[in-house]
């Protein structure tokens, strides 16, 4: 998988993409997704991500963090990280046919893709700060020190009764936890910061990252593998409202729309410069019990977050100018007609479609000397959004 975003490279007319055999293999694939799919809820594990790492044999090729092979990219090394699910599955649709013929070359087989395993990669990758902005250890020593953390928490050492230092630190790792860590400490920070009479240490997004990688990286820091657990959120609507937060947000949707896109590093940030604004409720900060901030933002976040649709407009012309509309809104080729599933799209369920049948795809297109279509991040993210609409509006 190389990580260089794609160009978008243009197709021939719609017209001469019209042959049922170049797209037919597309129609398996989609009713297989929807089996997989069908109104259920984003879920994934990076503890099976890693796994399928291996097992589809990604890391004979790829290494993450210096494990795996040498011959591709080391993907938890690329310095212009910050993929959204979308330009990833860009990404991983342009780089397909080189990707297949190398596996061909080198006798690699890989094993199948379906959605769920294409949700739990993403979820590794995920884990690996892969759709995280690069952070900068330097300037995170510089955060730890100005914002006035080092005052309060040592290294390795309890530099006040009861406050844990770093080295004792387990949420380092974990997203949800950090967020879940970061929301309980707000209360006693705003004691403290008010007894003392000094301002609240904002954080920007930037400055979060900076100061996770110093953290991390730190000799004293827990070693442990990053984590990412994804639930259905099946308590998080009565979470949403015995929290609080429904007081102020109003309900679950407004929220979406303003965390759309957002990384958990974007919102542990935010919900901590929340601070101030909760300290002057009649009711302090809600604490959160262990996995709980993980079912409320699996519950609120995650599906738009994986999903990562925008734009339909742009959608439907990409729709029609990849050639998709000439088998998918055709009788005659065979293909399904998107706009009567009742299914969600989503970065990982287009990689289930391109791993599954992408190859007999592409051996079609060649033999009828008809290039692969290349898509870019906007592009995958409006195609997304476009086939997410309900089917009237495809149209």
């Amino acid at each position: 998988m190389n990580l260089m975003c794609g160009r978008l490279l243009g197709l021939p007319p719609a017209s001469a993409l019209r042959r049922p055999t170049l797209i037919a293999p597309m129609a398996a694939a989609v009713l297989a997704l929807t089996a997989h799919a069908q109104g259920l809820p984003f879920r994934a594990d990076s503890s099976r991500g890693a796994r399928l790492f291996t097992e589809l044999s990604c890391s004979q090729c790829h290494s993450v963090n210096g494990q795996g092979g040498k011959t591709a990219p080391d993907l938890a090394r690329i310095a212009d990280r910050g993929f959204t699910p979308a330009a990833l599955a860009a990404t991983m649709w342009n780089h397909a046919p080189a990707m297949w013929s190398a596996m061909s070359a080198s006798g690699v087989r890989a094993g199948d893709v379906d959605a769920p395993a294409a949700a739990d990669l993403f979820a590794y990758f995920y884990s690996n700060r892969f759709f995280e902005q690069p952070g900068d250890a330097a300037r995170g020593k510089r955060v730890f020190e100005m914002r006035g953390c080092s005052k309060c928490h040592g290294l390795t050492q309890e530099l006040q009764p009861g406050i844990q230092p770093v080295s004792r630190w387990q949420t380092l790792n974990h997203p949800f936890a950090l967020s879940e860590a970061m929301w309980n400490h707000m209360q006693p920070m705003l004691a403290a910061t008010g007894a003392k009479r000094v301002a609240w240490p904002e954080l920007s997004a930037q400055d979060l990252s900076d100061l996770l990688v110093y953290l991390r990286n730190l000799p004293v820091s827990p070693a442990s593998a990053p984590s990412f657990e994804i639930t259905l959120g099946e308590n998080g609507r009565a979470l949403f409202r015995d929290k609080g937060c429904v007081n102020c947000h109003g309900s679950e949707a407004a929220l979406e729309g303003r965390i759309r896109g957002r990384t958990m590093t974007e919102i542990a940030a935010a919900m901590w410069d929340h601070g101030p604004r909760m300290a002057a409720l009649d009711a302090p900060p809600a604490v959160f019990q262990p996995g709980e901030m993980r079912e409320l933002l699996s519950y609120v976040w995650a599906q738009q977050f994986f999903e990562d649709a925008r734009d339909p407009a742009r959608g439907r012309r990409v729709f029609v100018s990849k050639g998709c509309a000439g088998c998918h809104e055709s009788a005659a080729a065979g293909a399904p007609n998107l706009a009567a599933l009742a299914q969600r799209f989503s970065g990982p369920a287009m990689i289930a479609v391109l791993w599954r049948h992408g190859p007999a795809m592409l051996a079609r297109m060649r033999a009828s000397g008809v290039p692969w279509p290349r898509l870019s991040a906007q592009d995958m993210s409006a195609l997304i959004a476009y086939l997410n609409l309900p089917g009237r509006e495809k149209k």
